[in-house]
């Protein structure tokens, strides 16, 4: 299992407090959120799994829902239903991202 696995568990943690909060205001944000977070988990998790093309359409859908994560979290804050994310948890994301943009983008 790739070591990002872990960081992905470890966010979700974090995150979890932040959903619970956002869905006081807003169910149907909370719910894309946590459909957003488990399928970070779950393809990521998949993607380890695969090889060659597969792995690459995983971590693609792993970035594409990492990146769904932080927009649900840029929309409840901008709504003020929520404070200000933790900052390591938005430095974790951004870095779950960044690996999964250099797993599918290859080195080159």
């Amino acid at each position: 299992m790739l070591r990002i696995y872990e960081v992905v568990i470890a966010l979700i943690a974090l995150l979890a407090p932040v959903v619970e909060e956002i869905e006081k205001h807003d169910v149907k944000l909370a719910r894309q959120m946590k459909e957003a977070m488990a399928s970070v988990a779950l393809n990521t998790a998949e993607g380890a799994g695969n090889i060659g093309g597969h792995k690459r359409q995983r971590y693609q859908s792993v970035r594409g829902s990492a990146l769904e994560v932080k927009a649900c979290t840029d929309v409840a804050v901008a709504m003020r239903y929520i404070g200000p994310v933790d900052p390591a948890a938005l430095d974790m994301l951004d870095h779950v991202i960044a690996v999964m943009t250099k797993l599918t983008n290859g080195r080159r």
